[in-house]
């Protein structure tokens, strides 16, 4: 369970990591899209994990693993904007959310099953 302060935190961080992606994403990693869908932060906001949705990525791993390589630099431009507001700059690790992927999976499903001709029985 998460403290109010951890949860402000990870408001504060989810905000400003989706404005840092949408502003210098195109500049570091091209022609992606790049959402935070959730921001988990330990008890000491030392650590915190990024989850990304990417939008019609063909490779999402592939992405999450270049923002990886520039961890150092978003962690710099997240610093700058919460400077005043740590004490210390908290390590950052990248996930991929799967939520969108599994909920096209289903919807498929669920699309398939609308299809399927009904038995002489159903009928």
């Amino acid at each position: 369970m998460d403290s109010k302060r951890q949860a402000k935190f990870a408001r504060l961080i989810q905000k400003d990591m989706a404005d840092i992606f949408l502003k210098e994403g195109y500049r570091l990693f091209g022609n992606h899209f790049i959402g935070v869908s959730q921001v988990r932060v330990s008890p000491d906001l030392g650590y915190i994990k990024i989850y990304l949705t990417l939008m019609n990525d063909k490779e999402p791993q592939k992405t999450v693993d270049m923002i990886r390589l520039h961890n150092k630099e978003l962690r710099t431009m997240l610093a700058s904007r919460i400077r005043n507001e740590v004490r210390k700059i908290p390590e950052l690790e990248f996930f991929y959310d799967d939520t969108m992927d599994y909920v096209e999976k289903m919807e498929k499903i669920f699309e398939e099953l609308h299809k399927q001709p009904k038995s002489k029985d159903e009928e």
